[in-house]
């Protein structure tokens, strides 16, 4: 049986996604703040966490980054409120899987879940067909294990977020080939039908200012007018 984490400070939500979780076979933790939230996501396997933006303690956004910074891996779809883009923006990059608004129905959440764990699954599949040379893809200097999310740039530890190294490890497969935009949303972003226009462009952005010596004068992800983007070994 698989188990879920929910977190949120309103006991009706709770009391709603917990029964209807259950009733999908899905055994479920409640937990109603953000200190709790990192104690037993850190204590436990969880498959999801359901996670609220707004939080008493700690709110959801340091919630996620203190759990990936602990490399705590759990898929989270966030919870939130608002309706603004740059909360969306900002729950992806720093390591959210997904986001649903408040008012939603139990059965879009279900089905938000369903995707990420296809999502994943895919990845899996991917990487397990596509790994080189003993699980290593090495272009210049980078060097990179997609079955242990780690990539080395001069024998350093990078620190990525889950989609930017979904991103790079997409790019490196794909050496030299000019991938457009909307590639990437279908083939990284995969089940993600609300994303934002922009949010490739975000990623890249991000991506480069960890990769590149010089994110303004890039050598690894180049780009190509009119076409996307192509990722290449410096010269």
């Amino acid at each position: 049986m698989k188990r879920i984490l929910v977190v949120d400070d309103e006991q009706s939500i709770t009391t709603l996604l917990k029964y209807n979780l259950e009733k999908e076979n899905f055994e479920v933790d409640v937990v109603h703040d953000g200190e709790a939230a990192i104690d037993y996501a850190m204590s436990n396997k969880y498959s999801f966490i359901i996670l609220d933006l707004m939080l008493p303690k700690i709110n959801g956004f340091d919630v996620t980054k203190k759990l990936r910074k602990e490399k705590v891996s759990t898929p989270i779809i966030m919870l939130t409120a608002k309706d603004e883009t740059i909360d969306k923006i900002i729950g992806l990059e720093i390591g959210a899987d997904d986001y649903i608004t408040k008012p939603f129905s139990p059965r879009e959440l279900i089905a938000r879940l369903r995707a990420v764990e296809r999502r994943l699954e895919n990845k899996s599949d991917d990487l397990e067909t596509s790994s080189l040379d003993n699980n290593q893809l090495i272009i210049g200097e980078l060097i990179a294990y997609p079955r242990d999310y780690k990539v080395l740039k001069r024998n350093i530890e990078v620190n990525l977020t889950k989609k930017e190294f979904e991103l790079l490890i997409y790019f490196m497969e794909r050496q030299n080939r000019i991938i457009g935009r909307d590639e990437l949303m279908l083939s990284v972003w995969k089940d993600d039908m609300y994303h934002l226009s922009r949010t490739v462009d975000i990623h890249v952005s991000h991506l480069r200012e960890k990769i590149e010596d010089d994110a303004k004068s890039p050598k690894y992800i180049k780009t190509v007018r009119g076409f996307g983007y192509k990722f290449q070994e410096p010269e």
